[in-house]
């Protein structure tokens, strides 16, 4: 369906919705702890921005209060002073605006009748020329309207001049500025310590979630053992719970696959045990007789026919007993808790490298105990033949080196050879035989790229101390 240019120009002016804190990216990178930091300076500073605004706003509505009950009293004042028209009483209170020139809120200005200033406004006297003036835009959101009031002095029904009343709120406004002030710092003070104490706090209380990411981060990497202290907090406390009982299950339910997998392998284990036994004390014989029989044929039968079916046989019977043995060496080795695992993965090493002379093959054993039990013997004698031969059918590599050390109550085996890798290449069936038999014995299989290339097979297999 295609969308005309009428309609395009229709969807590029239409609203988009308005970015939140939700669809902001970076937003979604941040701690929790930041978070709600974020929001209490966000929710605080519309609080400071209210506060403040009622706070202008009840400062221009007192100092308009002030300027109107200054300028009625100044009014009553002058008025009762020139009511009768006494010369003395207007000389007195001109002499009295010449000396003070600016009452509080009020400035009282003396004129002759030609309207001419006879007193001259001095600077501020007093308690209130200490004070700094407030800022322009301070002082435009509180300054009322200027006001003023002009009386007439009357002697004998003719004026003989006038005193000037004007409102003047310059002290009162810078009165607003030092309380706004004032009250600003000591607001700016609080609120920095409660944002230190909220960090502080906010730490210890989402501490225990920091332990639960950590605690998830063991359970992701097989560690079921890993608990939880619980927490103050019910919730928490509950969460806390809840984990430990996860990590309980999971353990418990590991240690059922554990035994369950090794009973398997002892499964195996014994059947092929059985089996090269079998093969061992019937095949065997049988077919040392069959060659026998097969000898005795071709050395008494006269050249012919004859002889030469008694020497096909005894090929093949050649054939067959080398396949016995092979069969014999991979269900289980003969020497196998007769001489040490080590010499074992000697022997393994040396018969690989005859097999492909173009690779170079490197054991490298530590000090190790003559044999860890007849389960964990096979595991690592069959965790390396099978890596052995992963490395020298698959990984066309020149060099391979096996290590074998046992530390801290495990068993390590390595090998790592110098091929093309495993990147993108799935696991056969051997490996995931290896990976079981060493989960059943406890341990830990990781097949992964080496860091100089090639692959790694990387084994850890616990064992008993003092293992002999």
């Amino acid at each position: 369906m295609s969308i005309s240019v009428a309609e395009q120009a229709d969807l590029a002016a239409a609203p988009r919705p308005s970015a939140t804190l939700g669809t902001l990216p970076a937003w979604h990178g941040l701690s929790l702890r930041a978070k709600l930091l974020l929001v209490f300076i966000l929710v605080d500073l519309v609080a400071a921005v209210v506060i403040g605004s009622v706070t202008i706003i009840r400062a221009r509505d007192s100092t308009r209060v002030e300027i109107a009950a200054s300028m009625a009293l100044a009014e009553t004042l002058v008025a009762e002073a020139i009511g009768d028209a006494n010369p003395q009483a207007v000389r007195s209170l001109a002499e009295h605006a010449s000396r003070q020139r600016v009452m509080r809120h009020v400035r009282l200005s003396v004129r002759n009748a030609a309207h001419l200033p006879v007193t001259i406004a001095p600077q501020r006297e007093g308690p209130d020329a200490v004070r700094a003036p407030a800022p322009a835009w301070f002082e435009a959101l509180i300054a009322p309207p200027i006001e003023r009031r002009e009386l007439p002095i009357v002697n004998r029904g003719q004026a003989v001049g006038s005193i000037l009343i004007t409102g003047v709120a310059d002290d009162e406004i810078a009165e607003a500025w030092e309380n706004f002030v004032a009250l600003t710092l000591v607001g700016a003070g609080l609120n920095v310590a409660a944002i230190l104490l909220l960090y502080l706090l906010f730490g210890r209380v989402l501490e225990p979630l920091t332990k639960l990411a950590t605690g998830l981060r063991d359970l992701e990497t097989r560690n079921y053992r890993v608990r939880l202290a619980r927490p103050d907090g019910q919730e928490l406390g509950a969460i806390a719970e809840r984990f430990n009982s996860l990590a309980q299950a999971l353990d418990s339910l590991r240690a059922e696959n554990s035994e369950l997998h090794r009973r398997l392998i002892t499964a195996q284990d014994d059947e092929r045990r059985l089996t090269a036994l079998e093969l061992h004390d019937e095949v065997g014989p049988s077919l040392f007789g069959l060659k026998a029989n097969a000898a005795s044929i071709v050395a008494h039968a006269p050249s012919g026919d004859l002889a030469d079916r008694g020497r096909e046989m005894l090929a093949i019977i050649d054939h067959l007993q080398a396949t016995n043995r092979n069969l014999l060496n991979r269900l289980r080795p003969m020497a196998l808790g007769e001489i040490p695992i080590a010499e074992l993965l000697s022997e393994l090493a040396r018969e690989r490298a005859r097999q492909h002379s173009g690779i170079q093959i490197a054991f490298a054993p530590a000090s190790l105990a003559p044999t860890y039990g007849e389960p964990i013997d096979l595991t690592v004698y069959r965790c390396a033949q099978e890596a052995l031969t992963n490395a020298t059918r698959h990984a066309a590599a020149t060099r391979i080196d096996i290590t074998l050390d046992e530390a801290e109550g495990h068993l390590d085996l390595r090998v790592q050879d110098n091929g093309r890798g495993i990147r993108g290449a799935r696991m056969g069936r051997g490996l995931s035989g290896m990976q079981e038999r060493v989960r059943g014995l406890g341990g830990n299989c990781v097949v992964q790229d080496g860091s100089e290339g090639g692959t790694c097979i990387a084994i850890q297999i616990p064992v008993e101390q003092g293992a002999t």
